[in-house]
């Protein structure tokens, strides 16, 4: 009979907290080795990967889509243990508004688990030892992408429809194309003016992988001139909505289209 693995958790966080603690003291109860990695000290501790079995638990911090270092920090730990030659669990910890966005953005969620916060211990511990997480609300929902540089509009735009609508939100074309490579979707509300890589550009690149050309796409617009939308139309989109809509209008435009 083989010998048991050791648990190997290591937390993940941008700086340690009372709460954290509280986990890590939970965790050392149940009889697993924990480890800490933080913004000022992020050295990757060493696995044995004959005797240890690693799960990593990344504790978000509030409104990390808003704060781009410490994003980005995140995303570089996410990256580097891939390159860990052991077999690793992923756990999130973070808040339910932004579990939508983060997938696919820093972590591929079909090889993740999510725990909304505040964090229960039993939900904690089933995870940690049998990989046992509470159902996801909102799975049955249609999947609508927005795609907008500007998030406070997007973010507006999530509210109108989060009750209806599973919905992500994602800030720039090329984050599109790498959110769609990683989840499916049902539709994506897509803003036509936008830096670097703009609307007609995403949808062009859309429209050449075969795996995306059959989502329908529709345009957000804020000008309604008839030059305008005309050029909108020329590229054959599901449709188009002016950002000017309301509320109403948007959700009874949508039913008809998905």
């Amino acid at each position: 009979m083989s010998e048991k693995k050791i648990k190997n958790v290591v937390i993940v966080m941008c700086k340690y907290s009372v709460v954290v603690k509280g986990i890590e003291r939970r965790l050392k109860e149940m009889g697993c080795k924990v480890s800490i990695i933080t913004q000022d000290k992020d050295k990757m501790p060493k696995m044995d990967k004959e005797k240890e079995s690693a799960t990593f638990i990344f504790y978000l911090p509030n409104n990390i889509m808003d704060d781009v270092v410490k994003f980005n920090w995140l995303e570089h730990i996410y990256g580097k243990i891939h390159d860990l030659e052991c077999e690793c669990e992923v756990i999130v910890i973070g808040d339910k508004s932004e579990r939508d966005d983060l997938t696919g953005r820093i972590f591929g969620m079909l090889h993740v688990g999510w725990l909304d916060r505040p964090v229960k211990m039993e939900e904690l511990e089933l995870a940690v030892t049998d990989g046992i997480f509470p159902e996801v609300e909102g799975n049955n929902k249609k999947h609508i992408l927005i795609v907008d540089d500007d998030p406070s509009y997007a973010k507006m735009v999530r509210e109108w429809l989060k009750d209806v609508y599973q919905v992500s939100i994602v800030t720039a074309g090329i984050q599109a194309i790498t959110f769609l490579a990683k989840k499916s979707v049902d539709m994506i509300l897509l803003d036509y003016e936008m830096p670097v890589v703009d609307g007609p550009q995403v949808f062009q690149m859309l429209r050449q992988e075969q795996s995306t050309q059959g989502i329908p796409v529709v345009f957000l617009t804020g000008v309604g001139g008839k030059e305008q939308v005309e050029r909108v139309l020329q590229l054959k989109p599901t449709g188009y909505i002016l950002k000017s809509t309301t509320k109403e209008k948007l959700l009874s435009y949508l039913q008809k289209k998905i």
